[in-house]
């Protein structure tokens, strides 16, 4: 069987700075080994934290490391759309419309549409408001 994620995660990719290193509570600069004494942070395999690695925080603010490379394959940034788009897409969905009523409703162009789509489904931005 495959799944998806029902939720947007947050995440920030680790820059090596001090800021982070303190952030996330992670030691050993030449290895950048998190704390596993730390509920916060759940490192996976060696727990080696490596520059360009993202660092994903959970609903209850729990934190786990995802390769680069892992992290492309499997996530994508929520669309950015106009404040417009998005008060529209809640006023369909709180009034129980379908997406296709609300595709009939404006006048949107192929492009405008895959992004409305995945806001729907998936959540999105508002622009300027990251």
């Amino acid at each position: 069987m495959k799944f998806y994620r029902k939720q947007p995660i947050e995440a920030e990719q680790f820059d090596g700075s001090d800021e982070m290193v303190d952030k996330y509570e992670l030691i050993d600069a030449g290895t950048m080994l998190g704390t596993h004494h730390s509920p916060e942070l759940y490192l996976t395999g060696s727990g080696k934290v490596d520059v360009g690695d993202w660092i994903a925080t959970g609903v209850n603010g729990e934190h786990w490391l995802i390769a680069d490379d892992v992290f492309k394959q499997t996530y994508a940034e929520l669309p950015v759309i106009p404040k417009v788009w998005g008060d529209a897409i809640e006023e369909f969905k709180a009034n129980h419309y379908q997406l296709s009523e609300m595709f009939n409703e404006w006048d949107w162009n192929y492009d405008e549409q895959e992004l409305i789509a995945r806001a729907w489904l998936d959540g999105y931005q508002v622009e300027g408001h990251k």
